[in-house]
């Protein structure tokens, strides 16, 4: 019987959506007001100076802001799923991205309530001092879990007291400030700039900077928002702002309550000079459970967003949800990595030591959404047009700023984050996930070609040192194309591309349609390659057309590739070679022999003209360079040998011959037991003594010949091939 408890529905018909107020800026200002509000404010104060202070908390709330103005840019542009940053991500850089940076990230959060679980603890025992820490920690765990299980509106709904107990707090901390509710005492002159006399300022910085994180609690509930596009930019920047003042004012208010040295020493400062010290304890208590359970509310939802999308093993189960939109397997999950976090604290395992890591992917987070702004600036594509618009500078300080706080907190930890996203992000690319969304990379690629074309286009002609094989391969079926797929691998890999016609006519379409399939055969083994279907009532003027309207684009075909059929005639094949020559595309005649084919494909003889009586090796070969290059593919590919041979007519040639394939070999850098075959004599009877080989390559004339392509198609009793230069390439430079 179908149960009816899990629907696959991306947000059930019953949920409730939330306003910016509910669903953004409550859970974001309530993370970022947390207990480094209250324990550290001070503190950074007392080392900083009023000033040196200010500038710290702005230096931190610049980052924010900055990353809080990129994610209003973005937001403004897409369709926000669910998920917050991981949709965000994914629908600009892909899913591999989006997965790589998310997976980390959705860790890091999991992790951080047991985090914000024993900061919770802490201001209980300071209250309740005969409390065991073990039972605190279950239970205040407890209590977040069940209230973040049941559902994402009862967290909503707790927020608003947790609210009235952090203004309530902060309403205590401001009456301090008076003599007349707060604790007898003088009144400060504020010290503009601290001594730092147990740390330094990036330290200092490195310490606060966490406190002002948490912009992407509200992001991470985008699934469950009335309007993303308005409240994510909204709801977030109106908490970011209202933090930075709450912040500065604090920092203001401590360096008046206390002297310097108080301030370095006392942590519970605000607990001290508030006019009520338990509303401040209460306020940390707060702080602590509402940071909680936001991580606890958010992190399920990240999850289930990349189950939804294959990114995470599991993906079906972990992707379900209950009819009123609660993620229930992605938040038994995330429970269990909280509670195995917690026993590992309790433990005694150094829990501190690994916060720093967590600190790092969610500054990694930051980097990637103010980098896909600077990304999506400099393309410059239509489809970015984003309702809220920034200047560069914004996203180029919050890039600059993410990446230089991670290294200042901790280097190791730096790098070892990057290392855990480069490798994750290998692995997914690896996963080939479908996105039901395009993204921006796509387009990047495109306009950095479109950047190459027009430097190359402002440099001097001759592109020698850039030759790689680039075929123009017209075929008449499916077939034909199969029959010489390996052939064409071995040619082009590793960074060939193929540029295929098909030429059909009316009565045989359905056939040729079936050749676009191997554009993704050819891509699977690294090869680019392009399919196009031409009508075709006369095959030579067809390709003649192709062939003129590439030569004019910038990636053009540098070979044109033929196979010689049974009825190939002078005529036509001379027809293909002059307009070939015309538009400067090398020709390559493929001479299949049916019973041989292409053997263990190990062995290549390439066949050389008699240079006599000038063996001197130029700068340009005498229609030879083609033939090398191509000679040298196969050998990389087939991982072969290649034999460089001549046949001189009189043995005093010899060792003219010999001396120009050593010169030939070494400046045409030939690969690694290449060998030097001399033939004295007549050249068909040398054919019967001449090395065997899997393949043989001849030059092609300018004037075609097929009967003597045939005779030595039946001489040698191999596949051959025979090749004209172009005159664009180059074997020796």
């Amino acid at each position: 019987m179908r149960t009816a408890i899990f629907s696959r529905k991306s947000v059930g018909t019953d949920t409730k959506k939330f306003s910016t107020f509910e669903g953004v800026f409550l859970p974001t200002l309530l993370t970022i007001l947390g207990a480094v509000m209250y324990l550290r404010t001070g503190w950074v104060v007392g080392e900083a100076g009023l000033i040196g202070a200010w500038l710290i908390i702005g230096l931190a709330n610049m980052i924010t802001i900055c990353t809080g103005l990129s994610i209003s840019t973005i937001a403004t542009n897409i369709r926000v799923g669910a998920g917050g940053s991981f949709s965000i991500i994914s629908q600009s850089l892909g899913l591999e991205v989006g997965g790589s940076v998310n997976l980390p990230f959705y860790f890091a959060q999991a992790i951080s309530v047991a985090f914000y679980i024993f900061a919770f603890s802490e201001g209980w025992l300071s209250i309740f001092p005969t409390h065991s820490q073990a039972v605190i920690v279950l239970v205040a765990y407890a209590a977040c879990f069940s209230i973040a299980f049941i559902s994402v509106g009862l967290a909503a709904q707790i927020r608003y007291p947790i609210l009235f107990i952090i203004s309530f707090s902060l309403f205590s901390i401001l009456l301090g400030a008076f003599p007349r509710f707060g604790h007898p005492g003088a009144v400060y002159t504020p010290q503009l700039f601290g001594d730092f006399p147990d740390s330094s300022f990036w330290m200092v910085f490195a310490v606060f900077f966490p406190a002002v994180t948490g912009i992407l609690a509200g992001v991470n509930l985008s699934g469950t928002l009335q309007n993303p596009r308005k409240s994510i930019p909204s709801g977030t920047m109106a908490a970011v702002i209202i933090s930075f003042i709450v912040y500065l004012s604090l920092a203001y208010w401590s360096s008046r309550v206390a002297a310097p040295e108080e301030l370095q020493t006392n942590y519970t400062i605000m607990v001290d000079k508030a006019a009520w010290g338990w509303a401040v304890q209460a306020g940390i208590l707060a702080a602590t459970f509402s940071a909680a359970l936001n991580s606890l509310v958010g992190a399920p939802r990240v999850l289930q967003a990349m189950a939804a999308h294959k990114v995470v093993p599991f993906g079906n189960t972990l992707a379900r949800e209950t009819e009123k939109g609660e993620p229930r397997p992605a938040m038994y999950v995330t429970g269990a990595i909280g509670i195995g976090t917690l026993l590992f604290g309790l433990a005694g395992e150094g829990l501190n030591q690994i916060a720093p890591l967590m600190t790092m992917f969610f500054l990694i987070t930051y980097a990637i959404l103010n980098g896909e702004v600077m990304l999506e600036q400099a393309l410059q594509l239509t489809s970015f047009r984003p309702l809220f618009q920034i200047p560069r500078l914004v996203p180029l300080i919050g890039f600059v700023g993410a990446v230089f706080v991670m290294f200042l907190i901790n280097p190791v930890f730096s790098i070892v984050s990057i290392i855990v996203i480069v490798v994750l992000y290998e692995y997914l690319s690896l996963q080939r996930l479908t996105s039901p969304w395009t993204d921006v990379r796509s387009g990047m690629f495109v306009t950095m070609a479109e950047w190459a074309a027009k430097r190359v286009l402002q440099m001097p002609t001759g592109q020698d040192r850039a030759w790689k094989p680039s075929l123009l391969v017209p075929v008449e079926s499916a077939t034909a194309l199969r029959h010489n797929y390996r052939f064409l691998e071995a040619i082009t890999k590793p960074n060939g591309s193929l540029h295929i016609y098909g030429c059909y006519r009316e009565d045989n379409l359905g056939e040729i349609e079936a050749i676009r399939n191997y554009e993704r055969a050819f891509a699977n083994d690294g090869i680019f390659a392009r399919v196009a279907l031409l009508e075709s009532s006369s095959f030579n003027q067809t390709m003649r057309t192709a062939m003129e309207v590439s030569s004019s684009t910038f990636f053009r075909p540098n070979t044109l590739f033929y196979s010689l059929q049974d009825d190939s005639d002078d005529d036509a094949l001379q027809y293909l070679l002059n307009h070939a020559s015309q538009n400067n595309i090398g020709m390559l005649l493929y001479a299949d022999n049916p019973q041989a084919g292409l053997g263990r494909e190990q062995i290549i003889n390439v066949w050389l003209r008699e240079q006599s009586p000038n063996w001197q090796v130029g700068l340009r070969l005498p229609n030879l360079d083609l033939t090398l290059l191509l000679a040298y593919q196969l050998a990389r590919n087939w991982q072969g040998t290649i034999n460089l041979i001549t046949v001189v007519a009189q043995e005093s040639n010899r060792e003219s011959a010999e001396s120009y394939l050593a010169q030939l070999m070494d400046w045409g850098r030939m690969p690694k037991g290449t060998q030097i075959v001399v033939g004295v004599g007549d050249f068909d009877r040398f054919l019967d003594s001449a090395p065997d080989a899997d393949l043989n390559m001849f030059g092609l004339q300018m004037h075609v010949n097929v009967a003597l392509m045939r005779h030595l198609l039946a001489a040698t009793g191999t596949t051959c091939v025979f090749i004209r230069d172009s005159g664009t390439e180059s074997a020796l430079v």
